[in-house]
């Protein structure tokens, strides 16, 4: 399938974000995907892994996460300093702001004659939490989350009640959670601790699957990569979004 990539410029509470956008190149309407990086806003990898994803006949939208902290366009390296300026980034972002910038990518959508109204999400690293968070939105039908950071952990601020976890009994569509077994971000104790978490949640519809997978195995650039994971995870994505999104 053949597929096109423009950039949108959307309005939020907390300024300007840059958003790409990668879908199919025909005129038919299409299911869409919030895809959300890592701390180093859209790098090669997420882009060809957003690419990827609309190859199948998904709308990716690919928000830059920082956006109230960084000049548009901004992409941070995989080195010390792009990875120092990510997570200070992380820490100076209230997750609630994460909310505003779903429901202006969700109006950009329902703005778009090629949607056909069914949403689903999907991120990596911290980019898996803010699919998590991402859930919380009601349009939000099914949502891959890959090695999702911070979830066990207070780092990302918010206010009293606003905590990932704190609210995932809000979750009504299907999830899709997949981790590393050689993550040191998100230990095994941790893990369990998530697990348990979910499973006492009556009516929380996932799934949940732990790999012998390091952290950021996904991303098709450096020695963590694996692509026999890469393509287990691509399957379980596709399979979900699949049943429920079209």
């Amino acid at each position: 399938m053949l597929i096109t990539s423009e950039i949108v410029d959307l309005n939020t509470p907390t300024g300007v974000m840059r958003t790409y956008v990668h879908r199919p190149k025909h005129d038919g309407k299409v299911p869409a995907v919030l895809f959300y990086s890592e701390i180093f806003q859209q790098t090669g990898p997420i882009e060809r892994a957003a690419r990827f994803l609309a190859g199948h006949g998904y709308a990716v939208l690919v928000p830059e996460v920082f956006h109230e902290l960084n000049p548009v366009g901004t992409v941070l390296g995989y080195d010390d300093a792009g990875r120092d300026k990510g997570n200070a980034d992380k820490m100076a972002k209230d997750v609630q702001a994460y909310d505003t910038d779903n429901r202006a990518m969700i109006d950009f959508l329902n703005a778009q004659a090629w949607y056909d109204g069914n949403l689903g999400a999907a991120g990596f690293c911290i980019g898996g939490h803010l699919a998590f968070r991402a859930a919380l939105q009601p349009e939000v039908k099914a949502t891959a989350c890959f090695y999702a950071t911070d979830l066990h952990t207070n780092i990302i601020p918010n206010q009293p009640g606003q905590h990932s976890m704190e609210r995932v009994n809000e979750i009504k569509g299907e999830l899709l959670m997949i981790w590393g077994k050689q993550d040191p971000h998100i230990p095994a104790d941790k893990r369990a601790e998530l697990y348990n978490r979910f499973a006492g949640i009556p009516g929380l519809h996932y799934t949940w699957h732990e790999f012998n997978g390091q952290h950021a195995f996904m991303r098709d650039e450096g020695e963590r990569y694996d692509a026999q994971l890469v393509n287990l995870g691509y399957q379980l994505t596709l399979q979900m979004f699949g049943n429920v999104l079209k």
